[in-house]
């Protein structure tokens, strides 16, 4: 699926969820995609679950509590699978229905959202993992291709003007905001589409990582339909 692509030096392939799981970040590599085509109907299940809010915690009783078809039970007992190995092996899965994510509109020049390219920081080692069953999936962008928002003048330029303080924190400010975190595609750049059902675990920026951090970001979501995430 990634052999020609300009993410191939970043992205490994496996085909189990140990396989993904011991994968360690290095070098260039800094994501892993246990690549999967899953069977069952997950529209079913998005169909029958009730979006209380742009973004819906779904929890594993809320799944059970679905009267579904042969197809749909299929689809989640996949989901039920994910989660309780993600579970297992440390991490904290979330399955979110969402309609949309919260857009920061505050500045003109600079975004902090997740639909822009970003990185995800943590003061511990871990990874983040993600797998969209339903909807638009999540794009990833070869890290040579990433143009860090702070360092372009213009931008780096505006920020200044909004910052009071001492000049000698100025850097501390741009972290404290998460300015530091998000990325501008350079021209010609090809992001890389995630795809539906697969299980991913990206390198996150922490200490000790090995790797560079994978630039990412949410996608915008189709009109009318929700998307079905795991993430955590």
């Amino acid at each position: 699926m990634f052999q020609n692509n300009p993410c191939k030096q970043q992205i490994k392939t496996v085909a189990s969820f140990d396989a993904l799981m011991e994968c360690e970040f290095r070098g260039t590599l800094n994501a892993v995609c246990w690549e999967r085509n899953l069977t069952g109907d997950f529209l079913e299940i998005v169909s029958k679950l009730e979006l209380e809010e742009d973004i819906t915690e779904i929890s594993t009783e809320d799944l059970l509590s679905l009267k579904l078809s042969e197809k749909g039970n299929m689809a989640r007992s996949c989901i039920l699978n994910d989660l309780d190995l993600l579970t297992k092996a440390g991490a904290l899965p979330s399955l979110n229905l969402l309609k949309c994510y919260e857009r920061d509109d505050v500045f003109d020049f600079i975004s902090t959202d997740v639909y822009s390219f970003h990185v995800d920081r943590s003061p511990v080692a871990t990874s983040t993992f993600l797998c969209t069953y339903f909807g638009a999936a999540s794009e990833i962008l070869p890290n040579a291709d990433a143009l860090k928002k702070v360092s372009i003048p213009k931008v780096r330029e505006q920020l200044a003007k909004i910052y009071d303080g001492d000049e000698a924190d100025f850097e501390k400010f741009l972290v404290d905001n998460y300015f530091d975190l998000h990325y501008e595609a350079k021209s010609g750049s090809r992001p890389i589409n995630l795809g539906v059902g697969n299980l991913w675990k990206l390198a996150v920026d922490h200490p000790g990582q090995k790797s560079l951090p994978c630039v990412h970001r949410a996608p915008i979501e189709k009109t009318g339909e929700l998307r079905l995430l795991l993430i955590c």
